[in-house]
């Protein structure tokens, strides 16, 4: 399942996307992995929690590329039962307009995989009308 957190810029979807993963790892059995842009504002993530800053991976500036760091990473780890995106439209060249191909692959690597996905996006539902929302959770 792929959920999504909404909203604006500057209306908390970090501190949520936090609270989510930390809330995730007490209760998994598996590991869970938080992706960011920067490694700014993940104090209060918990040290179980495996947090990746998509700073240290510049290579990494494709949408191809980017699903195909998700695919390593599962590859190399598959114990891992949840994945976090914090600020989806930050990474790679991930845009409004390729969003929908973006959630369609994350929908099916979840589904392939096993695997969890919590993503949030700078953007209203509103936004989000030309993507395909079906096997997805729209968290708030």
């Amino acid at each position: 399942m792929v959920n999504l957190l909404t909203g604006p810029k500057g209306s908390g979807k970090t501190q949520q996307m936090i609270d989510l993963a930390n809330k995730a790892v007490k209760d998994c059995n598996g590991n869970v992995v938080f992706i960011k842009k920067s490694r700014r504002d993940t104090y209060s993530l918990s040290f179980d929690v495996r947090a990746i800053s998509m700073d240290d991976y510049q290579v990494i500036d494709t949408t191809a590329a980017y699903i195909g760091f998700i695919y390593g990473m599962l590859g190399g780890n598959s114990d891992i039962e949840a994945i976090f995106i914090d600020g989806l439209l930050k990474h790679a060249d991930i845009t409004l307009e390729s969003l929908p191909g973006v959630i369609e692959s994350l929908k099916k690597i979840s589904k392939e995989q096993d695997v969890e996905f919590y993503a949030s996006v700078s953007a209203t539902t509103e936004q989000l009308s030309s993507c395909d929302l079906s096997d997805c959770k729209i968290l708030n």
